[in-house]
């Protein structure tokens, strides 16, 4: 019973080693560096030391050959069993020996025993883990920012994993799907590589369909120009399966740079859009003109004027009152992408009416009829006059005082019946 236990653990050599080059797909010398290293190891546990072993790897045969080295020494002085020999027993394998020479006897691995086998195997899984992480890291490295096809393996509440043709891991995160996004086991899905995480040698590639990034690739992909450098993409604006605004220049001044990002009919950009969700696309002129810009991204909206700060990198924009819901668009979507497109923090407003002559009145004189906190709270937009706060849009007090609707409404309604008296 005793001896089938041991033949059930010794390893079949030639076997593990064919395997293991064939299922890695590694070259020759990584091969022997990694089986030699494995076999190094478990020689070092069972002796103390592998110094003063050959360990000899032959893959395309696959076997290999283990030497131990010792110096013989006289009988009754051996103080190091593993680096040295007593004369008698050197003598049993060649009866030649000397005092002070190498004797260089063969090991079997397989006569190690149960516990060194599954050493061995425990090491060997570790060095082609540790490989298959570098493989997998120096693969991806260098790809981020490239789009990505993988199949979808399986669906978790927090994110999506995919394989890809290499049956390589790739993540999605639910912060980077776009929020309309169905997925389905073994369809495919196409994403940005977004970063490569390598914390512990573990490598994670992480995805993206959400980045700015992915929408370039795709420009890119479906725009000639673009992707022959004729037209730059100088900035990009998304709110992920809602819409998205470019700006775009051209260097070749024959060529319209919009026209040619939109195509015929929108037929370059309705792939992208089908792509995305659905996300609605606005594509503009980029100019240095950081009042025309700012106009430009505020599209439809036509603007009446413009003051600029540089150096708060704040914008005043003020347009007719039939303007001023289309500047902010549906749920302020077209004011928020326009300010992250051109770096601005924008705030419009109603233009006055320049046939009002009405005496303004101040804010703080409300103060019996209004909180001071709600006061405050709309002094710090930098409105400090009634008929500020009536020319600024409903949804930018709310939004940017951090207001409850009931309480700007109240506010409003005060304030409106001070001048309808």
């Amino acid at each position: 019973m005793a001896a089938t236990r041991k033949d059930a653990f010794t390893p079949n050599m030639v076997e593990t080693m064919k395997e293991f080059k064939e299922t890695k797909s590694i070259d020759r010398t990584t091969l022997v560096s990694v089986l030699e290293e494995s076999f190094r190891n478990v020689i070092a546990k069972i002796f103390g030391s592998d110094e003063n072993f050959d360990v000899i790897v032959n893959p395309d045969k696959g076997d290999l050959e283990i030497y131990r080295n010792r110096v013989v020494v006289a009988d009754g002085e051996v103080q190091d069993e593993n680096k040295e020999i007593a004369l008698s027993e050197a003598r049993k394998i060649e009866a030649d020996y000397e005092v002070g020479e190498d004797v260089s006897e063969p090991i079997e691995f397989a006569k190690f025993g149960r516990r060194a086998i599954l050493n061995l195997r425990q090491t060997l899984s570790s060095k082609v883990l540790e490989l298959e992480h570098d493989t997998l890291y120096n693969k991806y490295k260098d790809r981020v920012g490239q789009v990505i096809s993988g199949e979808v393996y399986q669906v978790w509440k927090r994110e999506v994993l995919l394989v890809d043709e290499e049956n390589n891991e790739l993540i999605l995160p639910k912060s980077e799907q776009i929020p309309s996004d169905q997925y389905r086991k073994g369809e495919t899905v196409r994403a940005v590589i977004a970063r490569v995480d390598n914390e512990n040698n573990n490598p994670k590639i992480i995805l993206s369909r959400t980045s700015p990034m992915f929408l370039e690739r795709l420009l890119e992909a479906e725009v000639p120009e673009v992707n022959d450098g004729l037209i730059s993409i100088k900035g990009i604006a998304r709110m992920p399966g809602e819409r998205a605004k470019i700006a775009v220049e051209s260097y070749d001044e024959r060529i319209d740079p919009v026209g040619a990002c939109v195509g015929v009919r929108g037929s370059r950009v309705h792939g992208i859009v089908r792509e995305l969700c659905n996300e609605n696309i606005d594509v503009i002129n980029y100019t240095s003109n950081t009042k025309l810009f700012i106009q430009r991204a505020l599209s439809p909206a036509k603007v009446s004027s413009i003051n600029i700060d540089e150096e708060s990198k704040k914008a005043e924009v003020y347009l007719q009152p039939e303007e001023v819901s289309l500047a902010i668009g549906r749920g302020g979507l077209n004011i928020k992408l326009a300010s992250m497109l051109t770096g601005y923090t924008i705030d419009v407003y109603r233009e006055l009416d320049e046939n009002d002559t009405e005496e303004d009145i101040y804010l703080d004189e409300f103060s019996d009829e209004i909180d001071q906190w709600v006061i405050d709270a709309i002094k710090s937009l930098g409105l400090d006059t009634a008929k500020q706060v009536l020319n600024a849009p409903r949804e930018m007090l709310i939004e940017k005082a951090d207001l409850e609707e009931e309480t700007v409404d109240g506010v409003l309604k005060i304030l409106k019946a001070e001048f309808e008296q």
